[in-house]
């Protein structure tokens, strides 16, 4: 690994760190206004989150980097700002349905999560194919838990 790929892969992790530490933070799974909200009998058991989320993170930075470091020149930029404004999103959902108890708003913001994960596959995907592939568990991922959210606001 040349040192400008390792550099870009820290940068990377690094980002997608204090993303899931930020979204960590404003999660409260365990807390009464959330066990009390009804959600539907396929919804995920709370360990599976712990399990993925993890994985979809390092998917996540490994394939940014690797996009980045394959992508043209003049669409790295382009490749780190997607990436900025996906994880600010990211974070934004867990900070409006968990902190700001509002299912109904961070369905919204959801949705526009998964038109910046379609935008950063397509970006990365264009700079490399493998880079693009690995993040379509995390645009898979998103997409469940937009229709969870949809759900829980439908029975809540």
């Amino acid at each position: 690994m040349t040192t400008t790929k390792a550099n870009t892969l820290l940068k990377t992790s690094m980002a997608v760190g204090v993303a899931a530490g930020a979204g960590g933070l404003v999660t409260d799974a365990k807390s009464d206004w959330y066990r009390e909200l009804d959600k539907p009998s396929w919804q995920p058991p709370p360990q599976a989150f712990g399990i993925v989320w993890p994985a979809l993170y390092g998917l996540i930075a490994y394939s940014a980097g690797r996009a980045m470091d394959r992508a043209p020149a003049g669409e790295r930029r382009g490749v780190a700002q997607m990436l900025g404004v996906n994880l600010a999103l990211n974070t934004g959902w867990s900070a409006l349905f968990f902190a700001a108890k509002k299912p109904r708003v961070a369905l919204g913001e959801i949705v526009a999560l998964n038109v910046s994960n379609a935008l950063l596959v397509s970006k990365a995907w264009r700079a490399d194919r493998t880079a693009g592939m690995l993040l379509l568990p995390y645009a898979a991922w998103t997409a469940f838990a937009t229709v969870l959210n949809s759900a829980i606001v439908r029975r809540n």
